[in-house]
């Protein structure tokens, strides 16, 4: 049974002191916080007066985003520890409701710095007084044709609480509410199924467990179906209805503006992976064959096709391997990542009320955190810790590289530094295998990270796109009508010779990324680029190096498809798409002559 959150070991937890020692320090900000607000109108309508005047107001609004980020973090990550401790629900809600204030009391800002002449604004960029502003400036500019009224978008921004609602109601639903009972696992060990032990029952030896597990959890997302429909439509309403107020074309073109990002980068993903589906549907053969089954569902693709082959790595083990592999990111890097995760940037092990799955929460006054459910049985963990290890070495170079303008890189970009970490750490351990039998297995485990992370994950960016689009277009979103969408979908992925159940129709209900739509994507497009660079680091030298050093060191100082191109690698076009599925199917034929 999983732990209560008192009874973790100290040293398996995060320490959270870089932000705050106590709660009753993060009170004593809080209330700074709101002090300081009402300085917001006293610089209404004294923006246009001088580059100097303009500038202080930039610093000012930067000191309080400054410290609005520090305690937002702390009370997030204090919301994730135990999500039924109502003391931290309460501080995140009091947080939420402190930076809707804060958003509505600035809500004048860009309307009033888009109505200063252009002449004149331009006069103030090139003034050394906003030269540490002068990039923030022109992304503030590219937002004229969808920047509106003063009163218009002080309406906007009270409406932040009620736009968070729907998918508030997921989380607490997906992580707190929904209970999935007991199952025993292949060695007759009673697991409680949640979120968190869910994969690491899928990846169980016996098939009976998998199915069962499978069955057990897909019940509560058929009996709180209607409950969940009406959150994501809630979740795809608000976002083509912001997109309308702000005069974007659509829900997708409003997500993808400010990375700068052309829809084709999106639409050719989608047109690439669906180019590559005979592969993708060819693996998932050979897979069936592999592993003796007359039929193959969708509970039988994450367990290891090599059952023989055994993985176990307690957390320190796991440490030395993540740092073993990424040796060729110097010194510097390792040395850093180690304190990192053998100290206490790290909440390890899952406990009961913990919020589900990984993140890496970075911020410029905090180490960058992650959050684990760490499994020692799940390979897979393995290459989770060392994903995110690559988010928070980003984090950690981007805050010690920039100013805190332009340290919190993009999503886009961040993608990228996580999978590179486990194209490294593929790359090790295929080095040290010692037999044909470990090599395949390792092929494996990149055939299905490929899988997972391009091919996926490009899926739920094609549903995102089309449940958008139908809400666009007046057409009805119901329980019915999503699992349609969503079971097209996995008939065209999955192939004609899947066996798709039909509790598998439910899965778009409890894709927490759904609920915060068009990221997805990004993790396909960073996995493609970081097969890219990962290659030119490997084959290059200091030069090459150096480039990708200098990219995780960029933060948000240039759009991302310029700090990418600046890295060795051009998203605009689909040649990196493209080659990762070749290297897909590459692998599947070394899997197939291994097996």
């Amino acid at each position: 049974m999983l732990p209560n959150r008192d009874q973790v070991a100290t040293e398996d937890t995060w320490d959270l002191q870089r932000l705050y020692a106590d709660d009753a320090s993060w009170e004593a900000d809080f209330k700074r916080f709101g002090d300081r607000m009402p300085e917001y109108e006293s610089h209404r309508g004294r923006l246009g007066e001088s580059a100097a005047v303009l500038a202080e107001v930039l610093r000012f609004d930067s000191e309080m985003d400054r410290l609005a980020e520090r305690l937002g973090t702390y009370a997030f990550l204090k919301t994730t520890e135990d999500q039924t401790n109502g003391q931290y629900q309460a501080m995140q809600a009091r947080f939420q409701n402190l930076a809707v204030r804060a958003s509505q009391a600035s809500s004048w800002m860009r309307p009033e710095l888009l109505a200063i002449p252009d002449d004149r604004i331009q006069e103030f960029i090139a003034s050394e007084e906003l030269a540490p502003f002068r990039r923030q400036l022109e992304q503030t500019l590219r937002y004229k044709p969808h920047t509106l009224s003063d009163g218009e978008e002080r309406l906007l921004a009270m409406q932040g609480e009620m736009a968070g609602a729907a998918g508030n109601a997921f989380r607490q639903l997906h992580d707190a509410d929904l209970k999935f009972g007991t199952i025993k696992d292949h060695t007759g060990r009673e697991l409680e199924l949640s979120n968190a032990t869910f994969g690491q029952l899928m990846v169980s030896p016996d098939r009976a467990v998998r199915k069962q597990a499978f069955e057990q959890y897909y019940e509560q997302f058929e009996g709180h179906k209607h409950a969940l429909a009406a959150t994501l439509v809630g979740s795809i309403h608000r976002d083509v209805y912001y997109a309308r107020a702000r005069n974007y074309e659509s829900a997708l073109s409003s997500s993808l503006f400010p990375d700068n990002v052309p829809q084709t980068v999106y639409d050719n993903l989608i047109t690439a992976v669906r180019e590559s589906l005979p592969s993708v549907h060819r693996y998932f053969d050979v897979r069936r064959r592999k592993m003796g089954l007359d039929d193959i569902h969708q509970y039988d693709t994450y367990v290891p096709v090599l059952d023989s082959i055994k993985k176990h790595h307690t957390w320190d083990q796991a440490v030395e391997v993540v740092l073993e592999s990424l040796k060729p990111l110097g010194e510097e890097y390792c040395t850093t990542l180690g304190k990192g995760l053998r100290g206490r940037w790290s909440d390890r092990y899952p406990n009961r009320g913990k919020q589900s799955g990984a993140f890496s929460c970075g911020s410029y006054d905090g180490d960058p955190y992650i959050m684990m459910n760490y499994k020692e049985e799940v390979l897979n963990d393995v290459f989770t810790l060392t994903h995110e290890a690559g988010h928070s070495m980003h984090s950690w170079y981007s805050s010690k590289h920039q100013p805190y303008e332009y340290y919190n890189y993009t999503i886009f970009v961040a993608e990228v530094a996580s999978t590179f970490n486990e194209q490294l750490l593929t790359e090790h351990l295929l080095s040290v295998a010692d037999s044909d039998q470990e090599r395949a297995y390792l092929i494996n485990q990149e055939i299905d990270s490929i899988r997972a992370t391009i091919v996926r994950q490009t899926m739920f960016a094609e549903f995102e796109k089309k449940t958008h689009e139908m809400a666009e277009a007046g057409e009805p979103l119901t329980v019915q009508t999503f699992k349609e969408v969503y079971r097209g979908l996995l008939n065209d992925y999955f192939g004609p010779d899947f066996a798709i159940d039909e509790q598998l129709e439910l899965e778009c209900f409890r894709i927490p990324h759904f609920y915060r739509a068009f990221y997805v994507y990004k993790y396909a497009t960073g996995l493609s680029a970081a097969i890219a660079l990962s290659q030119r680091v490997l084959k290059g030298g200091a030069s090459e190096l150096n480039d990708y050093l200098s990219f995780l060191k960029g933060g948000c100082s240039q759009d991302p498809l310029d700090l990418l191109k600046s890295a060795g690698v051009d998203m605009t076009q689909p040649t990196p798409v493209a080659t990762a599925l070749q290297r897909f199917n590459s692998l599947v034929d070394q899997l197939d002559e291994l097996l």
